[in-house]
């Protein structure tokens, strides 16, 4: 049977631990994204945090927006992260999707200058229903769109596009001419790579 701690233990285990800031990295404003408690701080390396885009930019139309950030080191009481993806919430894809209309998703691979390697998941949807001819149409633009920007950004360029809503709105400009969309997003990102490495930290923010 095992031993069973007892309160002075538990408190005096508390009070050993240390409240940590984790801050954003670098393309999200160095912003304070929360914090977090530890009796060591090497123990928060590795550990990942999940946020809204609002809580960043405090514009309410953003709230959906959920965004993954890793610890990647920690100096003082300040835990540094990288970003390591993002999603878009479930209520919000559920309300996008409506009847008579069409769901096109496509999944892209994207290297970016400084060698980080993601991959972007699309999603568009029509007013009305659309042909087979046509989705395949709307999913070689969207691969063509975010083909074309490989090697051309440093990482912390292509978040921003890929959080913001530029790609989304260049593949959105692309598509109109083949059928009238109604909506585009990205909806899903991972990062893969860092840097030309492959390492187990990089692993994908959570499914939808």
């Amino acid at each position: 049977m095992s031993e069973q701690k007892t309160p002075t233990k538990l408190k005096d285990k508390w009070r050993q631990k240390k409240w940590y800031v984790v801050i954003a990295p670098a393309a999200f404003g160095n912003v304070e994204l929360g914090k977090t408690l530890s009796e060591d701080p090497q123990k928060l390396v590795g550990r990942v945090l999940e946020s809204t885009l609002y809580n960043i930019t405090e514009d309410f139309s953003q709230l959906h927006v959920k965004l993954f950030f890793r610890i990647t080191k920690v100096e003082g009481d300040k835990a540094h992260t990288m970003f390591k993806g993002h999603d878009l919430a479930r209520d919000y894809l559920r309300s996008l999707v409506r009847r008579g209309s069409s769901r096109i998703d496509g999944i892209y691979p994207i290297t970016t200058k400084d060698g980080y390697r993601m991959r972007v998941g699309v999603i568009a949807l029509s007013a009305v229903r659309t042909k087979s001819s046509q989705k395949h149409s709307i999913r070689h633009l969207m691969e063509d769109t975010i083909s074309k920007k490989n090697g051309l950004l440093m990482y912390d360029e292509l978040i921003q596009q890929l959080v913001l809503g530029k790609i989304a709105s260049e593949i959105y400009n692309a598509a109109k001419s083949v059928y009238p969309l109604r909506k585009i997003e990205v909806r899903k990102s991972e990062l893969v790579v860092i840097g030309g490495t492959k390492p187990e930290v990089a692993e994908p923010a959570p499914s939808q």
